[in-house]
């Protein structure tokens, strides 16, 4: 099959190789002319995706039109907040083709996730959102690792799966499309909180009963929102959760570690002007989220204030004892 991946990122690349190793063609598309430019030369990204080399028959272009001819899968791979403009551009050339999502997260202007903005812009119904534990490192070393898959089309599922699960990558398909993007999108969050514990040397049983608690939350957000509640325990869910909380490889639990151990202002801010971390962008998501449905979410109010308010990260130890 002829696979385009949207996107020139860890991520992306890393998916790139996951479809090569089952001999589909690859066509990588950035707007970025330097990560184009690079790859072809190089055929690495060094900053996303550090001592790996694409094989040689990828290809790679800025041209949208040339990217998306005869393609048979769209993958979509951009950050959350680029995703609109992105649909707006192949809009044109994307009519039948079938369009994994890649991205996670929640549009901060109008609390969309990444299904609603690509079936309001492109019109279509041979969608799906890939999504669970596994980082870009993993997913490029053909490491073992399982993924959710969500889509409610039949056709859909049964090309992706058959130009993506291999003896190393097992894909469970669901049709909850929710449970899957907003575990995607909490586990970003509940990250940045796990780190803080790490940075105040909270010991293990802390952390666990912390992971816990943020587990439970997210299932009974999932069924409040509309969601399957069975999601959580998916690898979108549970399986992603435990990857992203508890590694330092997480770009989000490193963020939160700093916090946690009072860096200062300055450090905080190098690390986001250096860093892609998703988590902090989510969190102003899903807090407008959540206030614009009304829904309480003591978790995702006490983060929000200690990222964006100065609340101390050290109350969270209280608010974990008192909360209910």
């Amino acid at each position: 099959m002829n696979i385009t991946i949207l996107g020139a990122g860890a991520y992306a690349l890393g998916l790139a190789l996951r479809f090569n190793k089952n001999k589909n063609k690859i066509i990588i598309w950035s707007a970025v002319k330097s990560e184009i430019d690079t790859l072809t030369k190089t055929r690495m990204n060094e900053k996303a995706l550090k001592g790996v080399k694409m094989p040689n028959n990828f290809i790679y272009t800025e041209n949208i039109e040339k990217a998306l001819d005869g393609s048979d899968i769209v993958v979509i791979a951009v950050a959350t907040k680029f995703l609109s403009s992105v649909c707006d551009t192949i809009k044109p050339y994307v009519k039948d083709k079938h369009i994994i999502i890649a991205s996670k997260g929640i549009e901060q202007e109008t609390y969309n996730f990444a299904s609603n903005i690509i079936k309001g812009k492109l019109k279509t119904k041979k969608l799906a959102t890939i999504s669970g534990p596994s980082f870009a490192k993993d997913m490029a070393t053909d490491s073992l690792i399982g993924l959710s898959l969500a889509t409610t089309n039949n056709k859909t599922k049964e090309m992706v799966i058959k130009a993506l699960s291999s003896d190393t990558l097992k894909i469970r398909p669901t049709k909850d499309f929710l449970g899957v993007e907003l575990c995607g999108t909490m586990k970003n969050v509940i990250a940045v909180a796990a780190g803080m514990l790490d940075g105040m040397k909270a010991n293990e049983s802390t952390k666990a009963m912390f992971l816990t608690e943020s587990i439970n939350d997210t299932r009974k957000l999932i069924k409040k929102l509309g969601g399957n509640e069975k999601t959580i325990m998916s690898y979108a869910g549970f399986g992603d959760i435990l990857l992203t909380c508890t590694s330092t490889s997480s770009r989000n639990y490193s963020y939160g570690k700093l916090i946690g151990s009072n860096a200062p202002k300055d450090e905080l801010d190098e690390y986001l002007s250096n860093n892609t971390v998703e988590g902090v962008y989510t969190l102003e998501s899903i807090y407008g989220l959540i206030k614009s449905k009304k829904v309480k979410m003591p978790f995702i109010d006490f983060v929000y204030d200690v990222v964006f308010n100065y609340r101390s990260s050290s109350e969270i130890l209280t608010f974990l004892n008192e909360k209910e």
